[in-house]
């Protein structure tokens, strides 16, 4: 595959899980080497060749890593971990404490099968399905509810998941928590800022990266 950057990324625009690789690979100082590819939902550009060839499961995002003889990932929480492992030179987001990356691994198993899922789901019964279904806005939306308040029981010890810094973890977890606070709750329910500070603070802190700001703010 003929590429003159060592990466391409396939990802949408409004695809949370899209950005937080390209959160992890401007924090390595990986972007300018990444060609960012966009596709098309409505045209199901994700669906069709040369991306369904590269990603059987037709969905973003997928990296292809032209330096390791165009081997490609997909599943973001599977790229960051990737990402990590090949090309953090410096350690950055090492853990050097092997129960601290069973804690990583625990927590990105969290945000795939909860956060994410939960967090879409309520996105799509609030904006995407064709008929209004409160039952199960109302149960995505409680769902949603549990997921910020796991997070404060332990935000409140900590400032950080695990190991006592930033990591992956808070990079997977930062798109969707961002997308709930903007747009999953209905002003008068539940406030995540309100019943969730500690969370809300870890928000902050996130956010306010260098990297992440760059890339958020695109």
């Amino acid at each position: 595959m003929p590429s003159d950057k060592r990466f391409t990324l396939y990802t949408h625009k409004l695809g949370p899980n899209g950005w937080k690789v390209s959160m992890l690979l401007e924090e390595l100082g990986l972007s300018n080497e990444t060609d960012v590819k966009f596709l098309e939902f409505d045209k199901k550009e994700h669906k069709q060749a040369p991306h369904i060839e590269l990603n059987p499961n037709g969905r973003i995002p997928t990296l292809v890593d032209h330096g390791n003889d165009d081997f490609a990932v997909w599943e973001s929480d599977a790229i960051l971990l990737y990402l990590v492992e090949k090309y953090d030179k410096d350690g950055k987001f090492a853990l050097p404490d092997a129960n601290d990356k069973f804690l990583q691994l625990q927590w990105l198993f969290f945000q795939a099968s909860g956060q994410g899922p939960y967090f879409g789901q309520g996105n799509h019964f609030l904006f995407s399905h064709p008929a209004v279904l409160p039952t199960a806005v109302k149960r995505y939306q409680d769902e949603a509810q549990r997921v910020i308040n796991v997070l404060e029981s332990v935000l409140s010890k900590q400032e950080w998941l695990v190991g006592g810094k930033f990591g992956i973890t808070d990079i997977a977890l930062f798109p969707w928590h961002d997308i709930a606070l903007k747009v999953l709750f209905s002003p008068g329910s539940y406030n995540p800022e309100k019943e969730a500070p500690h969370v809300h603070a870890w928000y902050k802190r996130v956010s306010e990266r260098p990297a992440i700001k760059k890339v958020w703010d695109e």
